[in-house]
């Protein structure tokens, strides 16, 4: 049996509730994780509340939608080589809050040597996200880029990514920490976006990167210059930034949407290792807390108080490889 945790129900972040459950094995095709870290994230805390979103599954179930740990056993199809590697991979939306998790060996991601796992494990989703959220909307260099929620994961990786393409930066997040925060991390320009008038205090700008929605969002948007572009990716409001038909058109303005293909997940998710391994790119990890304690972990990022990312630090002893450990 491993330590877990449980989502019995849908509800607040008490439906969280840590338990055993028995140990996974690797199917055709996959391989057995020895979890180090989980990674959280907003869409997570919305799936526990409503049991709506991209993810789903019958309960009971365990959730966690992304580990990094080390392989300790394949399946059957699945190379041996694989065995002692320390990887990263997405879950399919369960399984993930646990000591040990059973994955595809074709999602896997291996870590590239001298990035350390928690460090891999907090670019997972976000990392590519933002990868892959600059690609689609390709602004040039010079551009003004608004990034909202910009001291969140994906946030904070987007100032950096966009900083260093050559972007005019202009990050808009909730109270002082988290605008010094952007700052530090290359933002050009900051604005608090609880103070009336916020959006008064900047000049147009070319892209708005949008992952709250609701009316925030469409705050951002009168931001825009005529002709340029909106990307919203995410909703954390609890709705998408929604504008109508006929502003979008007086307006000129251009709505992009997220649609990546496999290739392009998995090439983005590469990139941002990379980079990081580089020390080009650095994720903020702002909260940790033991697997017990994901129903904490929920409420530090439903409260909105977090920086950066937020992990469940599940075996952090085991972030290196048995042949690290050997040597």
């Amino acid at each position: 049996m491993m330590r877990a945790v449980w989502l019995r129900e849908f509800g607040g972040p008490e439906v969280l509730v840590p338990g055993e459950a028995p140990d996974p094995a690797p199917g055709d095709g996959e391989v057995l994780i020895d979890v180090a870290h989980a990674n959280l994230t907003f869409v997570e805390t919305q799936f526990r509340a409503t049991g709506l979103g991209p993810f789903s599954a019958a309960l009971p179930m365990i959730p966690g939608n992304g580990v990094g740990g080390t392989v300790t056993a394949v399946g059957p199809g699945v190379d041996a080589e694989l065995l002692g590697r320390r990887v990263i991979s997405s879950t399919g939306g369960s399984g993930g809050y646990a000591e040990r998790a059973a994955v595809p060996a074709a999602g896997l991601h291996p870590v590239p040597d001298g990035l350390a796992l928690d460090t891999a494990t907090a670019l997972l989703a976000d990392g590519r996200t933002a990868r892959l959220l600059l690609e689609t909307a390709a602004p040039a260099r010079g551009s003004r880029v608004l990034i909202l929620a910009a001291a969140g994961g994906v946030g904070t990786l987007l100032v950096q990514l966009a900083a260093h393409a050559g972007l005019h930066v202009v990050a808009a997040a909730g109270g002082p920490a988290k605008l010094a925060l952007a700052a530090e991390l290359g933002a050009a320009e900051t604005l608090d976006y609880r103070q009336p008038g916020w959006t008064t205090r900047t000049a147009p700008v070319d892209l708005v990167l949008d992952g709250v929605g609701g009316a925030l969002g469409r705050t951002a948007a009168t931001l825009l210059r005529p002709g340029g572009h909106l990307l919203s990716y995410g909703l954390a409001s609890g709705s998408w930034t929604d504008l109508p038909p006929d502003e979008i058109a007086a307006r000129r303005l251009t709505v992009l949407t997220l649609r990546p293909t496999p290739d392009a997940v998995r090439a983005a998710t590469a990139h941002v290792l990379a980079e990081a391994a580089a020390d080009r790119l650095r994720p903020v990890i702002g909260r940790r807390f033991p697997l017990a304690q994901a129903a904490d972990a929920h409420r530090a990022i439903e409260s909105r108080a977090t920086l950066g990312k937020t992990l469940l630090d599940v075996h952090p002893e085991n972030a290196m490889s048995r042949a690290q450990k050997r040597n």
